[in-house]
């Protein structure tokens, strides 16, 4: 029994498209491990974010404090030079 070229053809293509279809569901699998390992990765580092969310508002605070000190010391610089030089301008006469 002979087979039709068309037939032929048209198992020919079946066989394509089959192993097509299993390399595709090959590289969907492969393709969904990446996402799910993404998203693993995602989940730990949204975890150890929190986890360092109260030091860096700690950090944050200890700025702001620095930063009000600083400014106070710089106030108290200047106060204590016009104080000196009403000292020194006392101590002249």
């Amino acid at each position: 029994f002979k087979m039709p070229i068309n037939s032929l053809a048209t198992s020919e293509d079946y066989k394509l498209l089959e192993n097509m279809n299993k390399l595709t569901s090959l590289k969907y699998l492969e393709v969904k491990a990446i996402a799910v390992n993404i998203s693993r990765n995602l989940k730990d580092s949204n975890q150890k974010s929190a986890a360092l969310q109260p030091y860096l508002d700690q950090i944050t605070l200890t700025e702001e404090q620095v930063a009000a000190l600083e400014q106070a010391a710089y106030k108290l610089d200047s106060y204590s030079k016009k104080l000196e030089a009403k000292y020194k301008k006392l101590e002249r006469r």
